[in-house]
């Protein structure tokens, strides 16, 4: 039950006097200063009547007067607030800019106008039942037989179709796979475990091919953003050294592949 469903919550204040929701219209169609609202005493006003009719106060009208009170509270907020350089106007606020504010106040006028009409949509179609899919009965003996021009031999050659393996695709253009990142990472890994501390070209040796060195490389790279080793070089094109981050059996775990990091 929304506020306008029962007696409206009327509020009398010195700029102004009527239902609280047209109170919080005028607000967030700017056309009323929420620095002039004293919402303290619109709370107490709402928190005593809520008391006087406890027992037909529901959660949807209490759940929507701290909608629309916590909108115009932030609204205020961030009116009263000394605003500083515009690059932290947004921290007054606990990150939220003023139009962001009064972008969220619009939305929720606009869902609070489109509410009553799918409430109306929602009871109106309740009632509305759906067909059951198929032909009725009474009308099926007007329906040819799907099956009345199928063979048994054409139901053969479709189950031949159907079960036939598909063609081969020829894939001999593709460069076949030779290095992987995985094999990469287990052999630098296994490597650091014997020797903490080494050089690059340490960790490439028995690398016959181009693709592998580039391959090992991205594994360092990997590493090194996981935190598992720390990486120094001296200067450009100057030797890169790898330093084994991880120690005793936590190292020895990862290494083996026993905890994932």
């Amino acid at each position: 039950m929304a506020l306008s469903d029962r007696t409206e919550f009327v509020i009398e204040l010195p700029v102004f006097t009527g239902p609280f929701r047209l109170l919080a219209d005028l607000v967030l169609d700017q056309k009323m200063d929420v620095c002039d609202i004293p919402l303290a005493r619109v709370t107490d006003r709402f928190l005593a009547r809520g008391i006087d009719e406890l027992t037909t106060w529901t959660l949807e009208e209490a759940t929507e007067f701290l909608a629309l009170c916590a909108a115009l509270l932030e609204l205020k907020v961030g009116r009263l607030l000394p605003r500083r350089l515009p690059d932290q106007e947004e921290d007054l606020l606990g990150g939220v800019s003023p139009d962001l504010l009064y972008a969220r106040s619009l939305e929720l006028a606009a869902f609070r106008r489109i509410a009553p009409d799918l409430a109306e949509r929602i009871t109106s179609t309740a009632l509305l039942v759906s067909r059951p899919d198929g032909v009725p009965a009474e009308w099926a003996h007007l329906y040819p037989d799907p099956l009345e021009r199928v063979s048994p031999s054409d139901l053969g050659d479709l189950a031949r179709a159907l079960l036939a393996p598909s063609p081969l695709v020829d894939i001999t253009h593709v460069t076949p796979i030779r290095a992987s990142l995985e094999e990469a990472l287990a052999a630098v890994r296994s490597h650091l475990r014997m020797a903490p501390h080494v050089r690059f070209r340490d960790l490439i040796e028995g690398c016959s091919e181009r693709i592998e060195v580039v391959v090992r490389f991205l594994a360092v790279l990997e590493l090194y953003r996981e935190g598992e080793v720390d990486l120094s070089q001296a200067g450009p094109l100057g030797e890169i050294r790898v330093r084994w981050q991880l120690e005793g059996a936590a190292g020895e775990a990862v290494a083996e592949g026993k905890v994932k990091m």
